[in-house]
């Protein structure tokens, strides 16, 4: 079989088509979009890494006028419509910029980095403020931008002025391309100068209003900023959601898709692991796997055939969402999010035009921004026939394995560090003392606060009491070996010279936690986990056999 290269990590299609690398077709969507010509601006929002730059990079190649890019859609099936291509084929000026940069930690630095972007657009078309068709005011303006020394006003009219001095110099109207262009208003909602930067991204994007040098525009980026927010003014606007059809089998792999790559790399028998971990997603009529994770393991696979499902979607993003939403203590969360790790919906109400703003002002704005980042998927009505009773509610779950463990990840952080900042005084109290009635009492009782997931499993227990108690002054040793086998947990106060022994049992029936409990404390003695502890030094050590049924919890000293 011919080698194939994967192109992992790569969004730049010219440079993918040159080097012969794997291709999904998705030219399909130039066509799609070339449907409806009276549509000035369309708005696509994807969760991240569902190829959005990859399909930016490709338009910019098909349209651009300074090009010849014929070579590069060989064999792809937008190919097949000569009328199309005769008309739009390297036919039009275009722009193509990326706020995918725009970032800092305060709006002067990311302001900045803003400026910077623009001007590289203009220093890329520098020819124009060279051509005598160009008024003297405008190539001073231009040199002033191209060069980072021009002010608030200047980069607001920057792509205005730059479409209109591009349909001056090719007299044709500009086709314009803005990837990621939420990144700069994310960034900054994160980090407190929201007002700031929506001031000047608004300004920005008045290129889109009443603008005769504009041929068509096309947005990108993960959400649908309210239109009065941001495109205040803008005619023949749609936007393109992931609750949407005409787009959607453009941004991600469909099953055909996947099952050709697997077929061409040889790697058929891993379909259904693959379909496990990275499918899932419901994006209008269309199923759809993320790419950017098909393509990591399909080349892991290829360097070597053993490679295990990997979470590389996480690796992209550090997952504050879900992290913010779990710290929310006025939202009644805790059996929702149990509903889902256990493989289950919930329904809710989903909002589409948010503001970044008040994205964390209701429970309502969390669940729909977690299912427009990814993170949640819509459910098909017929596969929730009651949900035609609520029209206007979503039935939401969670897509794959690969979300599943960010998920579990995410709350087992998040468990560690409000238990932390709990006080724990009573608590340790009775540990030390082995008070098993009191223990049972307050480990219950912390136990019902937090959010559990799957199937209650014995590992799930295990790193809840771990949390219970780390964090404290104390030295917490977990599933070390300890006499003849391996003890849960071992708590030492090194200061005082005393430990505790725990043992934890997962019940499958409630009537049982007592035996458990009994069967935890023989195991201690058995394996002598606590005489390690006697040897090196502890005069005090205690023992404790720990049941979990569900939510419950019963505790017995030896």
């Amino acid at each position: 079989m011919e080698a194939i290269n994967i192109p992992v990590g790569i969004s730049n299609f010219h440079e993918i088509r040159r080097k012969g690398s794997y291709f999904v077709d998705k030219s399909g969507l130039i066509v799609q979009l070339l449907k409806t010509q009276s549509t000035k601006a369309t708005l696509i929002t994807r969760p991240r890494r569902f190829g959005k730059t990859l399909c930016m990079s490709m338009l910019s190649e098909f349209f651009d006028i300074q090009k010849n890019s014929r070579h590069l859609f060989a064999g792809l099936s937008v190919m097949e419509n000569e009328e199309l291509l005769r008309h739009w084929m390297n036919q039009y000026p275009t722009l193509f910029l990326t706020f995918r940069s725009v970032d800092g930690l305060n709006f002067s630095s990311a302001y900045a980095q803003l400026v910077s972007v623009i001007a590289e657009l203009y220093k890329k078309h520098i020819y124009l403020a060279e051509s005598e068709r160009i008024h003297p005011l405008d190539q001073e303006q231009f040199y002033r931008i191209a060069a980072e020394k021009s002010d608030l006003k200047d980069i607001k009219n920057s792509l205005l002025k730059l479409t209109r001095l591009m349909e001056l110099y090719y007299e044709k109207p500009v086709i314009l391309l803005i990837d990621e262009y939420d990144v700069p208003l994310a960034k900054a909602s994160e980090k407190g100068y929201y007002s700031e930067m929506l001031d000047a991204i608004k300004g920005i994007m008045q290129v889109m209003k009443d603008n005769d040098s504009l041929e068509l525009a096309v947005i990108t980026g993960c959400l649908r900023i309210a239109k009065e927010s941001i495109f205040t003014g803008t005619n023949n606007f749609v936007s393109d959601t992931i609750s949407d059809t005409q787009l959607n089998e453009y941004f991600g792999f469909t099953q055909d898709e996947v099952n050709r790559l697997l077929l061409e790399t040889g790697l058929t028998s891993y379909a259904a692991e693959i379909k496990e971990w990275y499918n899932g997603y419901h994006f209008g009529d269309f199923d759809v796997y993320c790419p950017w994770d098909v393509m990591n393991y399909v080349q892991n696979l290829l360097l070597n055939p053993d490679s295990k499902p990997e979470n590389f979607w996480e690796n992209t993003s550090d997952n504050a969402i879900i992290r913010n939403f779990l710290k929310r203590t006025d939202f009644d969360v805790n059996d929702k999010y149990e509903t889902l790790l256990a493989g289950g919906y919930i329904v809710e109400p989903i909002e589409e035009n948010l503001t970044y703003d008040v994205l964390e002002g209701s429970e309502e704005n969390l669940w729909s921004l977690l299912y427009l980042t990814g993170y949640l998927t819509r459910m098909r009505p017929e596969e929730i026939p009651d949900l035609q009773m609520f029209p206007d509610r979503y039935a939401l779950k969670i897509p794959n394995k690969e979300v599943l463990g960010i998920f579990k990840k995410s709350v087992r952080t998040w468990l560690m560090k409000t238990t932390a900042q709990k006080d724990r005084r009573e608590l340790f109290a009775a540990l030390w003392e082995t008070d098993a009635r009191q223990l049972t009492e307050l480990i219950s009782d912390l136990l019902f606060d937090t959010i559990s997931y799957h199937d209650y499993a014995e590992s799930f227990y295990h790193a809840f009491l771990t949390g219970l108690f780390s964090n404290a002054g104390y030295r917490v040793e977990s599933n070390y070996e300890y006499g003849l086998g391996r003890s849960d947990i071992v708590i030492k106060d090194r200061k005082n010279r005393r430990a505790v022994v725990l043992e934890a049992k997962r019940s499958y029936e409630e009537d049982q936690m007592e035996s458990d409990c009994e069967e935890a404390l023989a195991q201690i003695q058995k394996k002598q986990y606590a005489k390690k502890a006697e040897c090196d030094g502890y005069q005090n050590v205690g023992r404790l056999g720990v049941a979990f049924f569900q939510k419950r919890c019963l505790v017995k000293a030896m």
